[in-house]
């Protein structure tokens, strides 16, 4: 897929999207277009009082570095990066709370979304959630803090589009670009689990839902004793 402009800002308006609902990008890994277009603002709506309970905000990684991307989280487990490094907490480290709980609307889009792709009986009990700015990218890495990589993770496209950059199962692997719109879903596991992934910096642009930003949710089993 060329780096261009995304398609979606290309398309004449009235014009119907024939693409494919459903894309594999490699064994494990599905593309599930629009999946979550219709709940889009019900979602958004739903992390309102999250995000007020667990504000957004800079980790720092264990190099020193404040990452780009802004985050927080929801379920019974949270994700973090500082100087000790990359863990799971039960409670924010900033407000010695635990994370808001994962609603209802969200678990059961996921578990949808996980079974459409293939991961029957998948329960997430842990969401990240990211909010990317302008110029705002993630650099190519695997997601194995979970202690268990035999579930899979799903992933939530809302507002801006990105390019998504997917990888092999090593870093020097060429990655490919795959657009991820408003209300796209990415599933992968099993033999794509541990896969190099990242993000390209994000366009400006302004979304009617979510203005000059792009929201990621990506949802996970943690494993712990």
């Amino acid at each position: 897929m060329p780096d261009s402009a995304p398609r979606s800002a290309q398309m004449p308006l009235g014009l119907d999207d024939t693409r494919p609902r459903q894309v594999a990008l490699s064994p494990g890994a599905t593309l599930l277009r629009g999946f979550a277009s219709d709940q889009a603002e019900a979602l958004l709506h739903t992390l309102t009082p999250l995000l007020r309970a667990a504000p957004f905000r800079h980790m720092i990684t264990p190099g020193g570095r404040r990452m780009s991307v802004t985050m927080t989280s929801c379920g019974a487990w949270g994700w973090m990066s500082d100087q000790a490094g990359y863990r799971y907490t039960s409670t924010d480290p900033a407000t010695h709370a635990p994370w808001p709980a994962m609603p209802p609307l969200l678990h059961h889009l996921t578990c949808r979304s996980a079974a459409t792709a293939g991961f029957e009986g998948f329960t997430p009990n842990s969401c990240l959630i990211n909010r990317y700015e302008a110029g705002t990218r993630m650099a190519l890495h695997q997601d194995k803090d979970e202690g268990d990589t035999t579930h899979p993770i799903v992933s939530v496209s809302l507002g801006l589009p990105i390019f998504f950059l997917w990888g092999g199962l090593q870093r020097s692997d060429q990655p490919r670009p795959v657009l991820l719109e408003h209300g796209d879903i990415l599933v992968w596991g099993g033999k794509a689990r541990l896969h190099y992934h990242g993000v390209k910096p994000l366009r400006p642009g302004l979304h009617p839902l979510t203005g000059p930003v792009r929201l990621n949710l990506t949802f996970r089993y943690v494993a712990k004793d």
